[in-house]
């Protein structure tokens, strides 16, 4: 009897340790989710709309894997990012959920514009940007590109704005998709590897020249190899660059690696130290991307992000026959198909939704674009 009690008794000791381990385990888990997010109560989702018919509409698009997308919605843009998500939800049968990223005073005239238009039955949730977000990590200066377009780091954030999901999406709203968009998502990442980009070096949209910047394909295109923090990172400067125009994420393996906060890292520092190249043209979210996935990540098919339509000369650089079979587009450069002088605006027009409000307007020639 003395034995089976001394026996019960370490039992008994064992178990308790074993609870007061896991205890533990919890506690140190939610620290880590702690520093995971420092930021996650500054961006919270503002508000969701589903549209009314939503069970009917997911029985018709099919109740497979939900494919979140995000994109931003930016007011002076508004007609792209509605042609964006017009594009993707008439070309895909799949069950696919959008997070739109946008301004406070942009919501209103986005939400009758999805109301009031076919577009009225996509699954989407609308979510305020909170500028203080970028404090301390760009400039203040109005002149500056990445002071006049905050909405270009949401792509940063990706995991906090879809935390439920392990894989995601991100879309530049100067795109169209001509393809399923689940061929895109399901594209295979690399293990170890928290996203995939198009390399400016493939085969489809290889060297595209951009006014004002250059030749940028590679990595001296973006980064003043010059500064001792660059230095540093034993970075080839002729490393081909990428274009984070389209993101396939692995958020799981984003928030494992911190991506986010290696992202606001290098941008804290290229306010102090100035590690961008001169020569950026559109691309203030590019160079710290680059720095951060510098070998580290996987490609996407070039079919699935041709580039480099809003430059000047695309007309002549693509065959009306290369676009048609191009699964998506991209308007990347000064010239954006809502404009006056864009190449392959018709592309863009046969999924443009006119605003009902009657505020955006696309700019057209009278004679066709070329």
């Amino acid at each position: 009897m003395t034995l089976r009690r001394v026996n019960a008794v370490i039992l008994v000791l064992l178990a308790v340790a074993f609870l007061i381990i896991v205890q533990r385990n919890l506690l140190n888990l939610s620290d880590f989710l702690h520093k995971e997010h420092p930021n996650a109560g500054m961006i919270l989702p503002f508000e969701s709309e589903l549209s009314p018919d939503l069970r009917l509409e997911v029985s018709r698009k099919g109740k497979g894997e939900e494919i979140p997308i995000l994109i931003t919605a930016a007011e002076d843009r508004l007609g792209a990012v509605v042609a964006a998500m017009n594009s993707v939800y008439q070309n895909s049968k799949a069950n696919v959920a959008f997070t739109i990223v946008t301004m406070n005073d942009t919501v209103d005239h986005l939400k009758v514009w999805l109301s009031k238009t076919k577009l009225k039955n996509i699954k989407y949730k609308i979510v305020i940007f909170q500028p203080e977000l970028l404090n301390g990590k760009i400039s203040k200066d109005p002149q500056t590109l990445e002071a006049t377009k905050p909405l270009s780091f949401a792509r940063f954030y990706l995991p906090v704005y879809i935390p439920e999901a392990e894989k995601a999406v991100y879309l530049d709203d100067d795109v169209i998709v001509q393809g399923d968009i689940q061929e895109l998502y399901e594209t295979n990442l690399k293990p170890g590897h928290a996203a995939a980009f198009s390399d400016d070096c493939d085969s489809a949209s290889a060297k595209g020249i951009i006014r004002g910047a250059g030749n940028q394909n590679n990595y001296i295109g973006f980064l003043d190899f010059k500064k001792e923090a660059i230095k540093k990172l034993g970075m080839r400067a002729n490393t081909c660059s990428f274009n984070p125009g389209v993101i396939i994420a692995n958020l799981t393996e984003w928030r494992n690696q911190n991506i986010t906060q290696q992202l606001e890292h290098w941008m804290e520092l290229n306010k102090q130290e100035d590690l961008y190249s001169k020569s950026l043209a559109e691309s203030v979210t590019t160079p710290p991307l680059l720095i951060v996935f510098y070998k580290r990540h996987s490609s996407i098919d070039p079919m699935w992000h041709v580039r480099h339509l809003g430059a000047s000369g695309a007309g002549n650089r693509y065959s009306n026959q290369f676009v048609k079979a191009a699964r998506l587009l991209h308007w990347n450069g000064h010239y954006k198909p809502w404009g006056r002088t864009s190449s392959f605006t018709e592309v863009w027009d046969k999924w443009f939704i006119p605003d009902p409000t009657g505020k955006f307007h696309p700019v057209r020639r009278h004679t066709r674009d070329k």
